[in-house]
C-alpha cells in the first residue's frame, strides 16, 4: 500500500477491481481548503481516461507488475507484434492501447512489456530514441540551439520541435517522456 501523494506517471494500481494506470499526477494547493492530488487515470481493461482528484493520504494498492524485454516486430491492422528476447514467444498488443508509444518505435526496437499476472498491460519505452528527420523547413545557416526552433516530422510520423540548424536526413535523439529534442544522435 502507498499513498496518493506518491503516485507518479506510469504507476499502476488496483481500485474497485479495476486496473488503473497513472498518466499524469500533480500536487495542487487551492487558495482555500486542503491540498489535493490532481490525477489523470487510464482504465487499462476498460480503455477510458478520467481526470479526478484524490486526498494526498488516500491509501492505494499498487499492482505487482512484471517486465519482460521484447523486440518490436511490426504492426498489422490494429495489432502490434512483439517478441520475447529470451524465449522467442510472440505477443500481440492492440494498437489502441499503445498508440502513443508506437510513435517512437521502429522495427527491431527493444522495449519492456508490462505484465499483470499473465495479462499484458502495455509497454515501457527507453528514455530516449534516435529517429531520422524526414521533413522539416530548410536549415538556416548560422541557426543556433537557442532559437525558437521549427517543427520536424520524424520517420515514425512523430512531430517534434527542433533547432533551426536541423535538416531533413539528420538523425536526432528524442526524449520519450516529454517528446522533446535532446540533440543530434551519435554517429
Amino acid at each position: 500500500m502507498t499513498e496518493a501523494i506518491d503516485l507518479r506517471a506510469g504507476m499502476t494500481f488496483v481500485k474497485d477491481g479495476k486496473l488503473i494506470k497513472v498518466i499524469e499526477s500533480n500536487h495542487h494547493k487551492p487558495g482555500k481548503g486542503n491540498t489535493v492530488m490532481q490525477v489523470k487515470l487510464y482504465d487499462v481493461r476498460g480503455g477510458g481516461t478520467v481526470q479526478t482528484t484524490m486526498r494526498p493520504n488516500e491509501k492505494i494498492e499498487l499492482a505487482m507488475m512484471e517486465n519482460k524485454e521484447a523486440q518490436y516486430l511490426y504492426t498489422q491492422d490494429t495489432v502490434a507484434y512483439f517478441m520475447d528476447m529470451t524465449t522467442y514467444e510472440q505477443y500481440e498488443i492492440p494498437t489502441a492501447s499503445i498508440e502513443h508509444e508506437l510513435s517512437y518505435l521502429l522495427e527491431n526496437a527493444t522495449v519492456q512489456i508490462e505484465f499483470y499476472g499473465s495479462e499484458i498491460i502495455g509497454i515501457t519505452l527507453p528514455g530516449t530514441v534516435d529517429l531520422k528527420v524526414t521533413e522539416t523547413q530548410p536549415s538556416i545557416k548560422g541557426g543556433s540551439v537557442t532559437g525558437s526552433g521549427k517543427p520536424a516530422t520524424l520517420e515514425t510520423g512523430l512531430i517534434v520541435n527542433v533547432p533551426d540548424f536541423i535538416s531533413a536526413g539528420d538523425v536526432i535523439t528524442v526524449n520519450t517522456d516529454t517528446s522533446t529534442y535532446k540533440g543530434r544522435a551519435a554517429k
